[in-house]
């Protein structure tokens, strides 16, 4: 994207109360060629040093340059800091979070739990047991 369409677009999304400054004098420049020439032109070489030179310069061991850049084995701090708050939230709010991120399908849901109603006791008394041995297996 070119920089006049940038400026463009910004200028559309500037307030209205702003006051348009002509694109001339926007950021100083001399001319529409002025930001070209700015970036082609070469910086002056320093008097100071010459950079192509080793003096002056610090050697880096490669053993210390591995060491800094290991990777830290961080297992026993975050047990620790995972250990540390035994936080435990109640069944109802955990059910509810998990509830959250469940699907919305019913493929996503849980099946539902459905108490089985335990007897409460017999139709039948010992003596209608006997009565039906009596009938059926013959036995007196």
């Amino acid at each position: 994207m070119s920089a006049a369409l940038l400026r463009r677009g910004l200028e559309l999304l500037e307030p209205p109360s702003r006051a348009k400054v002509p694109p001339g004098l926007q950021r100083g420049r001399a001319g529409p060629r002025a930001a070209g020439a700015a970036r082609r032109r070469k910086r002056a070489p320093e008097p100071g040093r010459n950079k192509a030179t080793v003096k002056g310069r610090v050697v880096k061991s490669a053993i210390e340059e591995y060491h800094k850049k290991k990777p830290v084995n961080h297992l026993r701090e975050n047990l620790q800091y995972m250990l540390k708050g035994r936080l435990v939230a109640d069944k109802a709010i955990t059910e509810k979070v998990l509830a959250q991120n469940r699907g919305r399908k019913s493929k996503d849901q849980p099946p539902e739990k459905t108490e089985k109603k335990k007897p409460t006791g017999t139709v039948f008394t010992e003596e209608d047991f006997r009565k039906f041995e009596r009938e059926y297996f013959g036995i007196p």
